[in-house]
């Protein structure tokens, strides 16, 4: 199994991208996929999740209103749109994957970020400048 995260690097304050999390090796169907961040020195942070059958969302507070979690099935990909970006989203971004069946599903996807997940992806850099 393997989450792979691609899109990341170098943009301005203000300005936007779009990360990628293409997913391989097994049936995601029954998966939430989520998005975490570690900055420099700090803890890692929940930022987004996605139910896959359902398409169902949920944000971090802190991204509410700049970021989009979507799910293109077909390809096996969850996106994360940021725009807006500010100095203090410069982090490493990590996609994961937890099987929603392995606790109630309707805990999700508001829950999701709190639950251990079963699947990780090496991460990839976003630095946002000033």
């Amino acid at each position: 199994v393997q989450l792979v995260e691609s899109g990341g690097g170098l943009v301005q304050a203000g300005g936007s991208l779009r990360l990628s999390c293409t997913a391989s090796g097994r049936d995601f169907d029954d998966y939430a996929i989520a998005w975490f961040r570690q900055a420099p020195g700090k803890e890692r942070e929940g930022v987004a999740c996605i139910t896959r059958r359902d398409g169902s969302t949920y944000y971090r507070d802190s991204v509410k209103g700049r970021a989009t979690i979507s799910s293109d099935n077909a390809k096996n990909t969850v996106y994360l749109e940021m725009n807006s970006l500010k100095p203090e989203d410069t982090a490493a971004y990590h996609c994961a994957a937890v099987f929603v069946l392995k606790y109630f599903s309707a805990t999700f996807p508001d829950r999701c970020l709190d639950y251990g997940m079963d699947y990780w992806g090496r991460g990839t850099l976003v630095t946002v400048s000033s």
